[in-house]
């Protein structure tokens, strides 16, 4: 077969650093453009985006050549740069060091739009630190939990 074919599909979430509200509905606005722009200069495609005050999450497709430690560490550095650019008053905003990132199968596509679309009332409900340790936990991922959050 002489091409690469792929479909590799990720759910990617990220908090702030010590899920601090920084990200307001305004400036969500700005950041999640900004953040797709990312994606795409680093060859990937993100089909959605969304959050609330603390984290973030995206849906992507992403290249089999590229790590998701090398595009996560892109996407945080670029943006938080921006941040700070765009919003001079927000010099103490930072990303969390680390990231989850879940494997989506096609079939469950538009289920994982549907929550990303969500997540302002999903967090009326739930906190962020909540959904994170069902969401490993529902994707078997092993953790200790003492380890999960800074």
């Amino acid at each position: 077969m002489p091409g690469t074919y792929s479909q590799l599909l990720l759910h990617v979430v990220f908090s702030t650093k010590r899920r601090e509200p920084w990200i307001s509905v305004e400036m969500a606005e700005r950041l999640y453009p900004y953040i797709g722009g990312i994606v795409r200069a680093e060859k990937g495609v993100l089909y959605d985006i969304g959050g609330v005050e603390d984290h973030v999450h995206l849906y992507l497709r992403w290249r089999p050549d590229g790590t998701i430690s090398d595009l996560m560490r892109t996407v945080k550095a670029r943006s938080s740069k921006w941040v700070h650019d765009s919003f001079p008053a927000l010099g103490a905003f930072a990303w969390q060091e680390g990231y989850s990132v879940f494997s989506v199968s096609k079939s469950q596509e538009e289920a994982v739009k549907k929550y990303i679309a969500r997540q302002a009332e999903h967090h009326k409900r739930e906190d962020f630190k909540s959904e994170l340790l069902r969401m490993l936990r529902l994707h078997e991922i092993e953790f200790d939990e003492k380890y999960v959050f800074d």
